[in-house]
């Protein structure tokens, strides 16, 4: 973790740098009932400086790397934040997800202060394909994550990483004097158990190496001291010279690191020398710092990320690299850590020039870049000393008519050195690769011998575009260029619609905008917003919530502008179902803005059904054959609304409550789950259905705060009911308003689910707790004797689902 430090000055001098030069906001904690909250405005990526294949976060303070991993055909990365200013504060985990290492999506905060306890600093994370932690409660893998100072603390997601839930409280699973903090964890195959590495300087710089068997309970097994290790360490295995024996690898934040061995307990380096993978500046105004390696990578490659700290913008601070692969190799000067590119890089290339064979001298005509213009790209060269004169050769970056540039790339060929750091030919022969994006300069040279990663403010305007190779005193001969240009990389997926359609989505009419709460569509007259998904025959759902617009609606079997079937939700009191030129069927009911409906349509053949709020019986059963087939997507007419949970086939909300379901407070959205409630405070979800003597039972699960519950024998107002939830405090607890009637101490742990059956026959009201043989609770309280059925949720984020009576 980078914080505000006295040790060399070390990042402290940055911060008040940029705090200078940036306007800030006071960092904030969240609340449960907002959690995962998505604080961003809405960007197109392309403000100056912004880098387009470099991730930025979309808003805010971005430091430290943290827990980069691969689950379930995605890449998860999440990083040090502070989405409420540009400088460094408050520590949340930001997050972003990518399908392929080089398109990323802001996604809603990971770990967020107010909700998860403790300092929220930088740390590794796994996914637990085992389950040796016990954590696993549905059919995703736990995804871990190691957190804290001075200790670290435990979270982790069942839910592919779009919630986090802390272990046991957030209690320090390790406890460490100050200071110490950062811990990377990785499973050890030849011992069969994880293993930790934290960084402390109590007693001298070191990494402390622990082991576990479940991710839980740890065992302190050595320290290895080394005073050039600072904070941040990295630790993984690289075969030697791609094929070779397996050598272990420390590294530092500052991108030190030595070679070794590891026998599960001690590490052994082979010299107590570092050596540096980077020439990149790594504390004041530096652009290499805090990288980690992936964890869980379906293939054998070990890949990097670091932060940059120097790009920043009128809207965000810092960024990530361009992922490199690592690989350890034998030189004349010994085993070294070797740096390239991803290969996915190469998915990005848009346009190519290319050229063999030729020899640049001082002339600017033989430059065979003369007269080339690019923004952001990609150049690959290789030159042969033993042919050229040159003293020096190189580049120049974005240059301009009057012969001045914003970066040069120069090669000494007597001294071997590129800017000054080594670089011996191989061969006779050097090679160089570079990544130019419009705040970012990244240098490999010889496959990856030398690396370089750089923030350069370029000047992207079109007469700053130049880019020459030039040589000094003599000639040099280029055995290969290439030039690649690359565009942008941003906005192929979704940050906040939660949807099991395909992509990419495209809007037609309207503006479509990342909110917290899905997708916020705003038109004068209709806008669309299509996934790339089609489909005739389906059921088809999801959330509406109209702010200003006169209707929202579900749209399917359209065609590329649009023209389909939509059901809609409508402020003038109506559930419609209309195409182009017809209104084909309409359902009066009251319709409210700020009121989140779930619209459901199932379509056969040329009949059209559509459900509202879960009742049973469709409000809307039509006949029309105009469209068979088509695009499946969202829209909003004459104003703003959001809609989220877009899903075709889906699970949806399991009840057999057969009439309509009406929040009585609360956000209510049906999502993957079941039936998801919010609020700071109580939150009531209630069926039109009544009882008095029953048997109603559901599964309950706690995303983040304090509970969730099943409410019966409510008035229509839930002013006044009896309510039985699942209390993080560690209770089952009976309750209505104005008194607690009884309580049964139990550990509820968050993202868990918990089934709760209540038995009532008059004034006798029992609960059990999952498959228990006798109740938790049996106590009698006369107070309501009727009412409605429904859900609860307090100060939380809750979820149910399979909500029967008989």
């Amino acid at each position: 973790m980078t914080a505000a430090r006295t040790r060399r000055g070390t990042l402290l001098a940055l911060l008040v740098t940029v705090l200078a030069l940036l306007p800030g906001v006071p960092a904030t904690a969240g609340t449960p009932g907002d959690y995962p909250e998505f604080p961003y405005p809405s960007t197109g990526y392309d403000e100056p400086g912004r880098g387009q294949f470099h991730f930025s976060s979309r808003a805010g303070w971005m430091n430290d790397v943290n827990a980069p991993l691969w689950y379930n055909g995605e890449y998860h990365l999440f990083y040090q934040h502070n989405p409420h200013g540009l400088g460094w504060d408050t520590m949340h985990w930001g997050h972003t997800t990518s399908p392929d290492l080089v398109h990323w999506t802001q996604k809603p905060i990971a770990l967020e202060p107010g909700v998860h306890p403790g300092d929220l600093w930088s740390g590794g994370g796994v996914v637990d394909t085992a389950n040796t932690s016990g954590l696993k409660t549905g059919t995703d893998a736990p995804i871990v994550v190691f957190t804290g100072t001075n200790g670290v603390s435990i979270a982790y997601s069942n839910d592919g990483a779009r919630t986090f839930q802390n272990y046991d409280g957030g209690r320090k699973v390790i406890s460490m004097p100050a200071n110490s903090r950062d811990p990377k964890v990785f499973w050890h195959a030849a011992t069969n158990r994880w293993v930790m590495v934290v960084w402390s300087d109590n007693g001298g710089n070191a990494a402390h190496f622990y082991t576990s068997p479940n991710l839980r309970d740890w065992t302190f097994r050595s320290r290895h001291a080394a005073d050039w290790l600072v904070e941040c360490p990295d630790f993984f295995a690289l075969p030697l010279d791609g094929t070779g024996p397996t050598k272990w690898v420390l590294t530092d934040a500052s991108g030190e690191y030595v070679v070794g061995s590891f026998d599960g307990v001690t590490f052994t380096p082979d010299s107590a020398t570092p050596q540096r993978m980077d020439q990149g500046a790594t504390f004041d105004k530096g652009t290499f710092y805090a990288g980690l390696t992936f964890s869980n990578l379906p293939d054998n490659r070990v890949v990097q990320l670091v932060w940059q700290p120097s790009n920043h913008g009128t809207t965000w601070t810092g960024n990530a690299s361009f992922p490199v692969r690592l690989g350890l190799r034998t030189w004349p000067e010994g085993v070294r850590l070797t740096r390239t590119p991803v290969a996915e890089l190469a998915t990005l290339r848009s346009g190519s020039q290319s050229w063999t064979d030729r020899t640049v001298t001082t002339d600017p005509i033989t430059d065979p870049l003369a007269g080339v213009s690019a923004d952001t790209y990609e150049i690959e060269a290789e030159f042969d000393l033993a042919a050229s004169t040159a003293t020096r050769f190189g580049f120049r970056l974005h240059t301009r008519a009057d012969g001045t540039y914003d970066r040069a790339v120069s090669y000494d060929r007597l001294a071997q050195t590129l800017d000054g750091a080594p670089l011996p030919a191989t061969g006779g022969r050097v090679k160089l690769h570079l990544l130019v994006d419009r705040g970012q300069l990244e240098i490999f040279g010889g496959d990856g011998r030398l690396s370089w990663t750089d923030n350069v403010t370029f000047d992207s305007a079109p007469a700053s575009q130049g880019v020459r190779l030039v040589a000094e005193g003599g000639a040099v001969k280029v055995v290969s260029l290439a030039l690649h240009r690359i565009g942008s990389t941003w906005g192929r997926g979704e940050p906040t619609l939660e949807s099991n359609l395909p992509g990419p989505w495209q809007a037609v009419g309207g503006s479509w905008t990342d909110v917290t709460g899905g997708k916020r569509g705003e038109a004068t007259g209709d806008g669309f917003y299509l996934s790339a998904g089609t489909g005739g025959d389906l059921d088809y759902e999801a959330d509406v919530r109209l702010e200003t617009a006169a209707a929202a609606a579900l749209t399917f079997r359209a065609g590329p502008d649009g023209s389909g079937y939509s059901v809609n939700v409508d402020a003038a009191g109506l559930v419609k179902l209309w195409r182009p030129g017809r209104d084909i069927a309409v359902y009066p009911t009251p319709i409210s803005r700020g009121r989140t409906y779930h619209l459901k349509v199932n379509a056969t053949g040329s009949r059209i059904r559509v459900w509202l709020d879960h009742g049973a019986t469709p409000v809307i059963d039509a006949v029309d054959g105009t469209y068979a087939t088509g695009r499946l997507g969202v829209n909003v007419f004459a104003g703003a609304a959001v809609v989220q949970n877009v899903r075709r086939d889906a699970v949806g909300f399991r009840t057999n409550l057969d009439q309509r379901w009406n929040p009585v407070a609360g956000e209510w959205t049906v999502t993957a789950g079941g039936l998801r409630g919010r609020r700071m405070d109580n939150g009531f979800r209630l069926a039109e259905r009544t009882g008095g003597d029953f048997t109603y039972q559901g599964d309950l699960r706690v995303l983040a705060g304090r509970a969730a519950g099943l409410t019966f024998r409510a008035t229509p107002d839930g002013t006044g009911h009896y309510t039985a939830n699942i209390d993080t405090d560690g209770l089952v607890k009976l309750w209505r308003p104005g008194r607690d009637i009884a309580t049964y101490p139990t550990p509820i742990v968050p993202g868990r689910t918990y089934h709760l059956r209540v038995v009532a026959a008059g004034p006798r009201l029992q609960v059990w707790l999952d498959a228990g043989a006798t109740p938790v609770i049996d106590v009698l309280d006369g107070t309501y004797a009727t009412g409605r059925f429904g859900v609860n949720v307090f100060d939380a984020v809750g979820e149910s689902q399979d909500v029967t009576v008989s």
